[in-house]
């Protein structure tokens, strides 16, 4: 249930309508946006009375949200969020590029890669420390020496890291050295993890599950928010389905559809969609096109010799067609990359 306030209601005037609704025995979430403000209740909304809320000074009218997910609603905050990394802003006007290796496997490896996609254009450099894998016998990730290594590259790159963090414990750790902490598919419903990173004053982006519904992906991200972490980024990176032709079925439809019910911002993962590097530039096209506020891709100076996900990474070269090719793109949609330092 939201409690739309009138234009320009005063911080004194938002204050008094809070405290009412506490007095009613309900939580109240307060977003204020640049017009008005919206008071969103969570708790024992069933009996409260709309026509009486909307009758008080200073409220516009009472809405009440169908779907479950009720902080990360758009009703609940209607303009776009955009989340603060570093320097870098996502979300609004701006296409963010997150790019790096799949696995951080040596300095030389990692330096190597994170000033070449720096130099071409990328914004924020992506690498995994802690990689849960399929097989038991597969590389697993350097762990907390990944991180040392990654934190270096950002000191002397100039790049903040993002990097997955897979279990509730390693959420301190890897809090320590990143700068946005990735929940990967396989931990989208990882509830104890979700509730975790929630606690924590560090964005999170948030890859949808395998075969997890787009309402799902969204109660998700509530449970984030619920423990008072606001900073969610949302990204889409395939879905499994009956096709083979790709490592996953990347669902374009999930970017409209998903901005139609929240103002998160919302990302594609085309590396992990297409599983081939030949297809990776094709779909980040198609991903600004439709709407998306950043790609994250996976790049390896020698893919045929990376120790994880070689197919799908993209070369140095291929990395820099990709940036001149997704500059045209966000330019012709009305977005930009701000991509100052990118090579011509």
């Amino acid at each position: 249930m939201n409690v739309i306030l009138k234009p320009h209601t005063t911080l004194e005037e938002i204050k008094w309508v809070e405290g009412r609704l506490r007095e009613l025995g309900v939580d109240v979430h307060v977003s204020v946006g640049k017009e008005r403000a919206i008071l969103g209740l969570v708790g024992e909304t069933a009996c409260l009375d709309d026509k009486k809320i909307a009758a008080w000074p200073h409220v516009e009218r009472v809405i009440r949200i169908q779907e479950p997910f009720k902080r990360v609603h758009r009703l609940s905050h209607p303009e776009d969020r955009i989340i603060q990394v570093g320097d870098q802003q996502i979300g609004g006007k701006n296409i963010t590029i997150m790019a790096g290796p799949c696995s951080v496997e040596s300095h030389d490896q990692l330096f190597t890669i994170a000033k070449h996609v720096k130099q071409h254009g990328a914004h924020l450099l992506r690498g995994g420390a802690y990689k849960p894998r399929t097989s038991p016998y597969s590389f697993s990730g350097l762990k907390e020496e990944g991180l040392q290594l990654l934190a270096e590259a950002r000191e002397e790159v100039g790049l903040p890291v993002v990097t997955e963090v897979t279990t509730p414990e390693l959420v301190p750790i890897v809090s320590q050295y990143a700068d946005v902490l990735q929940i990967g598919a396989r931990n989208m419903q990882n509830y104890g993890l979700l509730q975790a990173v929630g606690k924590v004053d560090k964005p999170v982006l948030l890859k949808r599950g395998l075969s997890a519904t787009i309402e799902e992906l969204l109660l998700a991200a509530e449970y984030i928010v619920a423990e008072g972490n606001e900073k969610v980024i949302l990204c889409e990176r395939g879905i499994r389905t009956f096709e083979t032709a790709t490592r996953n079925t990347l669902d374009l439809s999930a970017v409209p559809v998903i901005k139609r019910y929240t103002s998160l911002p919302v990302i594609i993962d085309p590396s992990h969609a297409a599983g081939k590097r030949d297809l990776v530039i094709p779909l980040v096209r198609a991903a600004i096109a439709v709407g998306a506020d950043g790609i994250i891709v996976e790049v390896h100076h020698h893919p045929e010799e990376a120790w994880s996900d070689g197919a799908q990474s993209l070369t140095l070269p291929m990395f820099d067609q990709m940036m001149e090719e997704a500059e045209r793109v966000a330019q012709a949609v009305g977005r930009t990359l701000h991509a100052t330092s990118m090579v011509r």
